[in-house]
C-alpha cells in the first residue's frame, strides 16, 4: 500500500492581483506551506498562520533567477520522472491537478508551446519515448506500443476530442474486472512523440474554454489525457511472451470557482455549477476515503463515485489500483485567501488516502477468457427466450416477429454487445490499431476539405495559410476577427459553388436564402479563372458589378455571391507575374483596405446608391421636421397659458365676488357647519400667515417634553458616575443643524433623516452632553445611546458594590450597543487627535467680475463663539497664468478637476439636502426670523417683525439690485461649456487660542466634492506671529448653470482643526479594559419578544381611537403558559417543564412527544381592578419557529397559524381572590409545515416560537397583545421525559415534583390610556400630560450636590445661540458683498473687524459717497423701528363668554367685522397658506374650536349605529409592555405573610429581584407565583406597629389594592429584608437606632 503524493505550487501574480494590489500570504520552508490570514480579529490581532505539510511545496512565485524559484522542469523531475518509472514498473499511473480558476493547472499539467515552459504531460510523453527508443536499442526481445485516448467531462457528459465525427455524448460504464469506461472513445496508437504532441493539440484546439474575470482562458472542463502503454517480453526459454500493460492518466481539472468573483452568468454560470458540483463530490470521495484509510470509517461505508462521472472514471485512481499524485495550484494574493486555504485543506486530506496498486502483468488472455465465457452464457441466455444474436445483430424471425418485452432480455442484449465489442477491441493486432488510426486521420482531413480548410500536405491541420500556386477565395466579414479565416480552393477543371443539398455534389458548400441549389462554376484553365453564373437567378458580382457572362478574375477581385458571400479572389501566379512585368493590377483598389465594408460600399455606388448622400439628406429632413414639431409645440404651449390664465382670472373674480357676499351675509345659526368667510386687511392677512406658519413649525413643546421625561435618566447617570468616581457629567444640550454647527447624522433618528430633505427649516434635537473632565473632552449622545450606555452602567454599580472591579461583566449580554463599547468603559468614548476649532464660509461672487478678492473672516465653533480668523484669498485664473509662483513658501497642489451636474445639484437644492444659505441670499427675511421665535419672550413685537422683514426685502432689493442684476447672465469668462480654473488661497490663521496645537485646515464646496487639507502648523497663540499656511490649490471645472448658481449663491466652507493639548489622552479610552471574573456572574435576560401578526385577511373596519399620552391606570400582569398533550385517559395534562437552575427569570423548557394533539392554556393573573374586564379572547397567533432565540428573518404566512379557540372564563381558586382569567387553544404543530416541529430535536438544541395573544377588554378600543417566546424540545412519541436533575437538587432531598409547576411564567404591565380621536394637534397636546421625572429620587442623589437637569431655561439660551450664529452669517455676508463693491468701485476698503478709532472730522457726508449714505440712512430707520403697539392688534369684541360645555355663542352675539377689503398685496399673501388654515383663524372660528366627540359623555351627531356603540365603550386605549425581569437577587428567604382575608400566618418563599418581590410556595418551586410592585408600594416599619401587633420582627407592605404584613423568620434578618425592599427607609431606621440608643445598634 502506498499513499498518495501531494505536492502544492504557487504561481506569481497575474495581472487582476497585480491591479488590486494585492499581497502575498503564502510562505514555503521546505516541505512546509504555511499561509497567513490578511483579515484582523477584533481583540486577538492577527490570526495565527496556519501550517501544512506536503511531500513536496514549490514556489514559483518569484523570477527564475530566484535560487528557491520551481520551474516545470523542477516539477517534472520530482514527479513526472517516479510515475514514470511506475508505469515502466507496470503499474498504473494518475496525475491530476486541482485549483480554483487561474491559479496555474493547466500551466502545470499542459505548460506552453515555448522552451522550457512545457507541462507534466508534454514532457512525460516525450521522455517516454526516449526511454522505449533506448530500451529498444539495448534489448531486442521486449516490444512496445503506445495508445492514447483524449476526452472531456463538460457539464457531466464525457466528448471525445481526438474523433471529429464522435461528436456525440459517450456513455460511460462499468465493467467488473476493468471498472469503469467510456465506450465508444477512440484510443488512437502512436510512434512517436510528435504523433501525440499532434493529437495533444488537435485534442486542446477541441477543448472547452471561456474568458472570466478571474481567467481569460478558463477551463470550463475536466480534461482527461490517457496513455495506455503495453510491454510484450519474449522468454525464449519458455517459449511464452509476458505482457504488461500500464494505463497512465494525467487529469487537468476545471478550476472551482465563486460565481461573484468571475462575474459568471448564464452559460459560464451553469458551467461553474456543474464544475463546482463535481469537485464537491471530488472532495467528499478525498474524505471517505481518507476516512477509511485512517480507520476511522468502515470500507463497508458508501462512497459516493457516481455521484459524478469524474469520479466514476477516476474511481481506480482514487484508493485502488493506482500510484496517484496530485498537484495542488495555489494563488498568492490575499484576496483569494478563502480559496487557497480551501485547497490547502483538500489536499491536506488527499494525503492519507493509501491506493492498492499491483503490477497488471498480461491482463488480456484471462480476460478475452471470462468475456467469452460471459459472451456464451448471454447467447445460452437468448437463446433459451428463442432469441438469436448473430454479428450483433438481433434475429427474432422464429418468434413471429415477437418483439423483446421483459427488460431482463434488453439488458442482455445490451451487455452482450459490450462484451462483444470488448473482444473485439481486444483482439485487434498492432497493425489494425495503425490502420483505424490512419482511417480516423483521413476522416479528418476529408471533412476540413469538405469545408474548404487548407491542410498541409503531411496531413495535420495548422490553420489559415495562402497557398503559393493554386488560385483560392479568401472570406471576408462584417467582423474582422471573422475575415480572411476560412481559404476555398479553385482546382484545375471546374469548381462547382452551390448548397449541400443539390443533387450534384458541390466543391464549395455555402449556405442562406440567396444561394441557389447549383449557384455558379469557377473555371480554371491555363492559370485563368472564369466564373460563371448557372442562371439569372443566381447573384454573383465583381467589384461590384453583375455579372451575367462568363467574367476572368485576377488577384485582387472581389467577390459576391448571393448577397451575404463577400470573398477577395487571390491568384499567386498571376502576382508573381505582375511583379516581374511591373504592371499594375486592372481595377486594382485604391489605397484603402479591402475588406467587407470596402466591397459592400462598392457594390452600392455600382448600383446608384451613395450612402453618405442618403444619409446627410435623412439628417436634413430629420432637422425641418424637428423644428416645424417644436414650432407647433410652443404654439401649443402658449395657447394653453393663455387660456389657464384667462381660467384663473374668471375664478378670481368669482372668489371676491363670493367674499364680498359671505362678508354681508348674516352670522351662521347654531347647527351650521360651513365656515364662514371674512373680509381681511392686509395686516390681518400678513398676521395670519405669519402665525400658520409658526404653528407648523412649533417644537419648543416637544422639547420641554424630551428634557422632563428623559431628566430620570440623566440624574441617575450622574449619581453613578459620582459613585465609581468617574470625573464624567451629563447634562442636556439642543442641537440645531446649521452652516457653523451640522448635526451628526447618529443624533437623527430615521424618520428625522427620512424627512431632513422636506423641511424648510433645520431640525433642533435634544442631545446629551457629556463632559469628560479627566481627557477634557465633551461628547453629545443621543437619549437613546444615553438610556443604553445606562444599562452597562447598572450593571457595573452592581457590581462595584459587592466588591467587583467594577467593569462590565458580560459583554454579550449588551449585544445591542455599539461595537466600539465592547469590553470599554461605558462612560467613556473615544475622540480623534485632531479636534474641530471652528468654522469659516467664503463667497465667491468675485469669480463673476472677475477680480481677485482677499478676504478675513471669522472661525466659529457651534455655539457661536469666534476662535480666531483666516485669511483666504479667492481669483481668478486665466490659463496663460496656472503656473504657480513657486516662490516665497508656498505650498502648491495639483489642479483638481470639479465637475457640476445640474440635474443633481438643483434637485438637491430643490429638496433641501446642501446645506442652507445665509440669509438674504436663498430664503426670506420672514422664514429667517420665525427661527428666533422664542415662547412666551420676544424681543420685538409681531408688528415690528413684520415691517422688519418689509424693510428687509427693500432693501435688499435698492442696494443690492446694481451688483446682482449684472451677474444674471454668466460673464464672457464663463460661457456655459467652458473650462474655467480659479485658485484658492489659504495664506494665514490668527488668534487661534493655543490650547490648540498643530493647526491645519480643510476645507471643500457643499456640493459635496472632497476636501483639500493643509499641512499642519505650529501655533503659537495669540503672541505669536500669524499662521502661514501659504497653501494654493487650483480648481479647474467645467462652467454649467449649476456651477453659475453656486458661485452666486453658495460658500466655500473651511474647516480648522487643532490637537487640543491641555489633557493627555485617557487609557481608559484608547487601550482595552482587561476582563476580571467577578465574584458572580448573572446570566444574560431573554430579549423582549414582537408580536407576531395575525395570518387573517380582515376586512375593512372602522379605525380604532389612538391614545395619548394621558395615562389612566397601570396594572402588573403574570402570566402562566402551558402546553397540554393527550394522555392515554383521554385528558389534557400539561407536559414536563425543564426550569434549570440558572435560567433567568420566566424561562422554561417544554418537552413535547411528537404525534400527540396538544392544547395551548393560558392563564391571566392579576390584582382585583374595576378597569379591567375581560371580554374574551380575540385570536391566538403562533410562528416564528427557530432555532435561536434572537429573530432575525420577516413573518411569512406559511409559518404563522392562528388557533381554534376554545370557550375561555374566570377561574377561582381558594383562599386567593386575584383575577384568574383562563383560556385554552388547539395547537396542531404540523400545520406550520416546519421540519423543526416535524422531527426529534437534536441533543443540546431547543427550537424557539413566538405566541401572541390578542384580549379584548371591556371599555378599550383596541386589543391587548400579550407575547411571549417559547422553547421547547421534541422527543420520540413513547420517550419517558423527566426534568434535568441538579447535583444541589439531588442531594438536597429530591425533586419539586408538583403538577402545576409544568408551565412558565411572564410579567407584564398593562397600561390603559384616554383615547383621543379627531382631535386637532393643539387639541391633543392640551390633553396630553407630561410627567416631569426631574423631581423622581434614584440610588445616589443625595451626592450631586445641588446639580438639577436643565429644562425651560435651555431653549431660551439655545435661542440666542442660534441668534449669534445667525448675526454671524449676516455679517460675513455683508462683509464680503461691501469688500466686492469697493473693490468694483476702485475703493480698496477692508471691512475686518478692527479697533475703531474716532476722527476729528465731524463732516461725514461730505466723505461718504452718495451710495453709502443711503445704505446708512436704511440702516438707521431700521434700527429706530418702534414696537407696535396693543391697540394695533385686531380687536376682536365678545358679548358672551364661551360656555362652559364647549358650544359655540348664540345668534346675535357681536364679533365686529374687518373693514378693510382684501388688496393686491393681499392677494399674493392669501396664496402662501391654504384656505382652510385662514378660516380656522377667523375671529368668529378661533371661539368655535372642534368638540372631541370620542370623550366620555360627548357623541357626534353624525356618526353610525354600529360605530357609536363602539366608541361608548372606547374609553382607553391598552397597552402591554413585557417586563424584563432583573438577573439581580437583593434577597431570598422564606417570609410569614397576614393578609387581610387570612385567618393566620402563610409561610412563603420569596425572592426580590427589583422593583419586584416573587412569590413562591417553596424554595424548589420554578415558577412565579405572585408579586408585588414595589414601585407603587409604600413600606412601613415602626415600634408602635410591632408592639401594637404584639409580634416582633414584623413590617408591612401597602399596594393599591391590598396591604401584608410580613414576619422574618430570624431577629437580625428584618433589617436585611427592609434594605432588599427599600434601602433609604433602612438606613433612616439604622441611624434613629443608632442615635437612639447605643445598645439597640444592629
Amino acid at each position: 500500500m502506498s499513499s498518495v503524493k501531494v505536492a502544492v505550487r504557487v504561481r506569481p501574480f497575474n495581472s487582476r492581483e497585480k491591479g488590486k494590489k494585492s499581497v502575498c500570504i503564502i510562505s514555503m520552508t521546505g516541505c512546509t506551506t504555511t499561509i497567513a490570514n490578511p483579515k484582523e480579529r477584533s481583540e486577538k490581532g492577527k490570526e495565527a498562520p496556519k501550517s501544512f505539510n506536503f511531500d513536496y511545496s514549490y514556489w514559483s512565485h518569484s523570477t527564475p533567477s530566484d535560487p528557491n524559484y520551481a520551474s516545470q522542469r523542477k516539477v517534472y523531475d520530482d514527479i513526472g520522472k517516479e510515475m514514470l518509472e511506475h508505469a515502466f514498473e507496470g503499474y498504473n499511473v494518475c496525475i491530476f491537478a486541482y485549483g480554483q480558476t487561474g491559479s496555474g493547472k493547466s500551466y502545470t499539467m499542459m505548460g506552453k508551446q515555448e522552451p522550457t515552459q512545457e507541462g507534466i504531460i508534454p514532457m512525460l510523453c516525450e521522455d517516454l519515448f526516449n526511454r522505449i527508443s533506448d530500451n529498444t536499442n539495448n534489448n531486442s526481445t521486449t516490444t512496445y506500443s503506445v495508445e492514447v485516448s483524449y476526452m472531456e467531462i463538460y457539464c457531466e457528459r464525457v466528448r471525445d476530442l481526438l474523433n471529429p465525427k464522435n461528436n456525440k455524448n459517450l456513455r460511460v460504464r462499468e465493467h467488473p474486472l476493468l471498472g469503469p469506461y467510456v465506450e465508444d472513445l477512440s484510443k488512437l496508437a502512436v510512434m512517436s512523440y510528435n504523433d501525440i504532441s499532434d493529437l495533444m493539440n488537435e485534442g486542446n484546439k477541441a477543448r472547452t474554454v471561456a474568458s472570466t474575470n478571474m481567467n481569460e482562458t478558463s477551463s470550463r472542463s475536466h480534461a482527461v489525457f490517457t496513455i495506455i502503454f503495453t510491454q510484450k517480453r519474449y522468454d525464449r526459454q519458455t517459449d511464452l511472451t509476458t505482457e504488461k500493460v500500464s494505463k497512465i492518466s494525467l487529469v487537468d481539472l476545471a478550476g472551482s470557482e465563486r460565481a461573484d468573483a468571475t462575474g459568471a452568468k448564464g452559460t459560464r454560470l451553469k458551467e461553474g455549477a456543474n464544475i463546482n458540483k463535481s469537485l464537491t463530490t471530488l472532495g467528499k470521495v478525498i474524505s471517505a476515503l481518507a476516512e477509511v484509510s485512517s480507520k476511522k470509517k468502515k470500507r463497508t461505508d458508501f462512497i459516493p463515485y457516481r455521484d459524478s462521472v469524474l469520479t466514476w472514471l477516476l474511481k481506480e485512481n482514487l484508493g485502488g489500483n493506482s500510484k496517484t499524485a496530485m498537484v495542488a495550484a495555489l494563488s498568492p494574493a490575499d484576496i483569494n485567501y478563502d480559496e487557497t486555504l480551501s485547497t490547502l485543506r483538500y489536499a491536506d486530506r488527499a494525503k492519507s488516502i493509501m491506493c492498492k496498486a499491483v503490477i497488471n502483468e498480461d491482463p488480456n488472455a484471462k480476460l478475452i477468457r471470462d468475456l467469452k465465457e460471459e459472451v456464451n452464457r448471454l447467447r445460452d441466455l437468448l437463446k433459451a427466450e428463442g432469441i438469436f444474436i448473430d454479428n450483433l445483430n438481433v434475429s427474432n424471425s422464429n418468434l413471429g416477429g415477437r418483439k423483446m418485452s421483459t427488460q431482463m432480455e434488453q439488458e442482455a442484449v445490451e451487455q452482450l454487445k459490450a462484451n462483444e465489442k470488448l473482444i473485439a477491441e481486444l483482439n485487434e493486432t498492432w497493425e489494425q490499431k495503425l490502420q483505424k488510426t490512419d482511417a480516423i486521420r483521413q476522416q479528418r482531413e476529408e471533412m476540413l476539405a469538405e469545408m474548404g480548410v487548407a491542410i498541409r500536405e503531411d496531413g495535420n491541420t495548422v490553420g489559415v495559410f495562402s497557398p503559393k500556386n493554386t488560385p483560392h477565395l479568401v472570406n471576408l466579414n462584417e467582423d474582422a476577427l471573422m475575415s480572411e479565416c476560412l481559404l476555398y480552393y479553385i482546382k484545375n477543371g471546374t469548381t462547382r459553388v452551390g448548397l449541400s443539398s443539390a443533387k450534384v455534389p458541390q466543391d464549395i458548400q455555402l449556405s442562406g436564402t440567396s444561394i441557389q441549389q447549383q449557384h455558379c462554376l469557377f473555371d480554371n484553365t491555363d492559370d485563368s479563372v472564369l466564373i460563371m453564373p448557372i442562371s439569372p437567378e443566381c447573384l454573383c458580382y465583381v467589384n461590384g458589378k453583375l455579372v451575367e457572362e462568363p467574367v476572368e478574375l485576377y488577384s485582387g477581385y472581389r467577390v459576391i455571391l448571393g448577397k451575404f458571400h463577400v470573398f477577395r479572389f487571390n491568384h499567386p501566379k498571376q502576382v508573381r507575374q505582375q511583379k516581374c512585368l511591373k504592371s499594375p493590377t486592372i481595377e486594382s483598389p485604391s489605397k484603402e483596405p479591402v475588406d467587407w465594408f470596402f466591397a459592400q460600399n462598392e457594390l452600392l455606388l455600382k448600383e446608384g446608391i451613395n450612402m453618405k448622400e442618403e444619409m446627410e439628406q435623412r439628417l436634413l429632413a430629420l432637422e425641418a421636421q424637428m423644428k416645424k414639431e417644436k414650432e407647433e409645440a410652443d404654439q401649443l404651449l402658449e395657447q394653453q397659458r393663455l387660456d389657464y390664465e384667462s381660467k384663473l382670472q374668471a375664478l378670481q373674480k368669482q372668489m371676491d365676488t363670493h367674499t364680498m357676499l359671505t362678508a354681508s351675509s348674516p352670522p351662521a345659526t347654531e347647527g351650521d357647519d360651513k365656515l364662514e368667510r371674512w373680509c381681511w386687511g392686509e395686516h390681518e392677512y400678513q398676521l395670519a400667515a405669519w402665525a400658520i406658519r409658526k404653528w407648523k413649525y412649533y417644537r419648543f413643546t416637544s422639547i420641554r417634553d424630551d428634557l422632563w421625561g428623559n431628566a430620570i435618566h440623566l440624574k441617575e447617570a450622574n449619581a453613578v458616575s459620582v459613585e465609581l468616581k468617574k470625573k464624567v457629567e451629563f447634562q442636556f444640550v439642543l442641537l440645531t443643524d446649521t452652516l457653523y454647527s451640522p448635526l451628526p447624522v447618529e443624533l437623527l433618528s430615521e424618520k428625522d433623516n427620512k424627512d431632513i430633505g422636506q423641511r424648510p427649516f433645520p431640525r433642533t434635537v435634544v442631545a446629551v452632553e457629556v463632559q469628560d473632565k479627566k481627557n477634557g473632552a465633551t461628547h453629545y449622545w443621543s437619549i437613546e445611546k444615553l438610556k443604553q450606555r445606562l444599562e452597562m452602567m447598572r450593571e457595573m454599580y452592581d457590581n462595584h458594590s459587592d466588591g467587583g472591579d467594577g467593569l462590565p461583566i458580560t459583554p454579550e449580554s449588551n449585544g445591542t450597543l455599539e461595537n466600539a463599547m465592547t469590553c470599554r468603559d461605558p462612560f467613556y468614548d473615544r475622540f480623534p487627535w485632531f479636534r474641530l476649532v471652528g468654522r469659516s464660509f467664503v463667497y465667491l461672487s468675485n469669480l463673476l467680475v472677475p477680480i481677485s478678492l482677499v478676504q478675513k473672516v471669522a472661525i466659529v465653533n457651534e455655539r457661536g463663539d469666534v476662535q480666531g480668523y483666516l485669511r483666504i484669498s479667492i481669483q481668478h485664473i486665466s490659463p496663460e497664468d496656472q503656473a504657480m509662483d513657486k516662490s516665497s513658501g508656498r505650498k502648491q497642489s495639483a489642479v483638481a478637476n470639479i465637475t457640476f451636474n445640474d440635474k443633481e445639484y438643483f434637485n438637491t437644492k430643490v429638496t433641501g439636502n446642501m446645506k442652507r444659505s445665509p440669509t438674504g441670499m436663498s430664503q426670506t427675511a420672514l422664514s429667517s426670523e420665525e427661527l428666533r421665535i422664542v415662547e412666551g419672550q420676544r424681543e420685538n413685537s409681531d408688528h415690528d417683525l413684520l415691517e422688519h422683514c418689509k424693510d428687509d426685502t427693500e432693501n435688499l432689493k435698492e442696494n443690492g439690485a446694481d451688483l446682482y442684476e449684472t451677474f444674471v447672465e454668466p460673464p464672457e469668462h464663463m460661457k456655459i461649456g467652458s473650462k474655467m480654473c480659479f485658485r484658492v488661497t489659504v495664506l494665514q490663521g490668527m488668534g487661534i487660542s493655543s490650547e490648540y496645537a498643530d493647526i491645519f485646515c480643510q476645507f471643500n464646496l457643499l456640493h459635496g466634492h472632497e476636501a483639500f487639507v493643509t499641512e499642519p502648523v505650529r501655533n503659537t497663540g495669540n503672541s505669536g506671529p500669524p499662521l502661514g499656511f501659504y497653501f494654493v490649490q487650483d480648481i479647474q471645472v467645467t462652467v454649467t448653470k449649476a456651477f453659475v448658481d453656486y458661485v452666486r449663491t453658495q460658500p466655500i466652507m473651511f474647516e480648522v482643526f487643532g490637537h487640543y493639548q491641555a489633557h493627555p489622552l485617557h487609557s481608559q479610552s484608547q487601550e482595552l479594559t482587561r476582563l476580571r471574573p467577578a465574584k458572580r456572574s448573572f446570566p444574560s435576560s431573554l430579549p423582549l419578544a414582537r408580536p407576531v401578526p395575525s395570518p387573517k385577511q380582515l376586512g375593512p373596519c372602522v379605525s380604532l381611537p389612538c391614545s395619548t399620552s394621558h395615562l389612566h391606570s397601570k396594572h402588573d400582569i403574570l402570566l402562566w403558559i402551558e402546553i397540554c398533550e393527550l394522555a392515554p385517559s383521554g385528558e389534557y395534562i400539561p407536559c414536563v417543564v425543564d426550569h434549570p437552575n440558572k435560567s433567568p427569570p420566566g424561562s422554561g423548557c417544554f418537552m413535547l412527544h411528537q404525534g400527540i394533539q396538544r392544547r395551548l392554556a393560558i392563564t391571566i393573573v392579576h390584582e382585583p381592578a374595576k378597569q379591567l374586564e375581560w371580554i374574551g379572547i380575540k385570536e391566538l397567533v403562533v410562528g416564528r419557529i427557530r432555532t435561536k432565540l434572537e429573530v432575525n428573518e420577516p413573518d411569512y404566512e406559511l409559518s404563522v397559524l392562528s388557533l381554534n379557540l376554545l370557550p375561555a372564563g374566570y377561574v377561582q381558586y381558594p383562599n386567593d381572590d386575584r383575577i384568574f382569567f383562563r383560556f385554552e387553544a388547539a395547537w396542531d404543530s404540523s400545520l406550520h409545515n416546519s421540519i423543526l416541529l416535524n422531527r426529534v430535536t437534536p441533543y443540546r438544541e431547543h427550537v424557539y416560537l413566538t405566541l401572541s395573544a390578542y384580549m379584548e377588554l371591556e371599555n378599550c378600543g383596541q386589543s391587548a397583545c400579550f407575547t411571549k417566546d417559547l422553547c421547547l424540545q421534541m422527543h420520540e412519541r413513547d420517550a419517558k421525559i423527566t426534568s434535568t436533575r441538579s447535583f444541589r437538587n439531588f442531594f438536597g432531598g429530591g425533586y419539586y415534583k408538583s403538577s402545576d409547576c409544568n408551565r412558565v411564567s411572564g410579567v407584564y404591565e398593562l397600561s390603559l390610556k384616554r383615547s383621543s380621536e379627531a382631535l386637532s394637534p393643539g387639541t391633543q397636546r392640551r390633553l396630553r400630560k407630561v410627567i416631569d421625572t426631574s423631581g423622581t429620587y434614584v440610588r445616589g442623589e443625595e451626592n450631586l450636590k445641588g446639580w438639577r437637569p436643565r429644562a425651560d431655561s435651555l431653549i431660551l439660551d439655545h435661542q440666542w445661540e442660534l441668534e449669534k450664529i445667525k448675526r454671524l452669517e449676516e455679517v460675513e455676508k455683508a462683509r464680503h458683498t461691501l469688500s466686492l463693491k469697493d473693490k468694483l468701485s476702485g475703493h480698496v476698503k477692508s471691512y475686518e473687524r478692527e479697533p475703531v478709532v474716532e476722527e476729528e472730522d465731524d463732516d461725514e457726508d461730505s466723505i461718504l459717497p452718495i451710495e453709502k449714505q443711503e445704505l446708512l440712512t436704511k440702516c438707521l430707520k431700521l434700527l429706530s423701528l418702534e414696537k407696535m403697539q396693543i391697540s394695533d392688534l385686531p380687536h376682536v369684541q365678545v358679548t358672551e363668554t364661551l360656555s362652559t360645555d364647549g358650544e359655540s355663542p348664540e345668534e346675535g352675539g357681536g364679533i365686529r367685522d374687518f373693514e378693510p377689503c382684501p388688496t393686491t398685496q393681499t392677494e399674493t399673501l392669501r396664496k402662501c397658506v391654504s384656505e382652510s388654515d385662514l378660516r380656522s383663524l377667523s375671529p368668529r372660528m378661533a371661539r368655535r374650536l372642534p368638540v372631541p366627540t370620542d370623550l366620555p359623555g360627548i357623541l357626534s351627531q353624525e356618526a353610525p349605529d354600529d360605530l357609536l356603540s363602539r366608541r361608548r365603550r372606547s374609553l382607553y386605549i391598552p397597552e402591554v409592555e413585557e417586563v424584563r425581569i432583573s438577573p439581580i437577587i437583593s434577597r431570598r428567604g422564606y417570609l410569614n405573610f397576614l393578609e387581610e382575608k387570612t385567618k393566620g400566618w402563610v409561610t412563603r418563599y420569596v425572592i426580590v429581584r427589583r422593583p419586584y418581590v416573587f412569590f413562591f410556595k417553596s424554595e424548589k418551586d420554578p415558577v412565579e407565583r405572585g408579586l408585588i410592585n414595589l414601585a407603587t408600594a409604600r413600606i412601613e416599619y415602626s415600634e408602635d406597629q410591632r408592639a401594637m401587633i404584639g409580634t416582633a420582627n414584623t413590617f408591612s407592605v401597602c399596594t393599591k389594592y391590598r396591604g401584608f404584613l410580613l414576619q422574618t423568620v430570624g431577629d437580625k434578618d428584618v433589617f436585611d429584608w427592609l434594605y432588599a425592599f427599600n434601602p433609604l427607609l433602612a438606613g433612616s431606621i439604622r441611624s434613629k437606632i443608632s442615635r437612639r440608643s447605643p445598645q439597640l445598634a444592629v
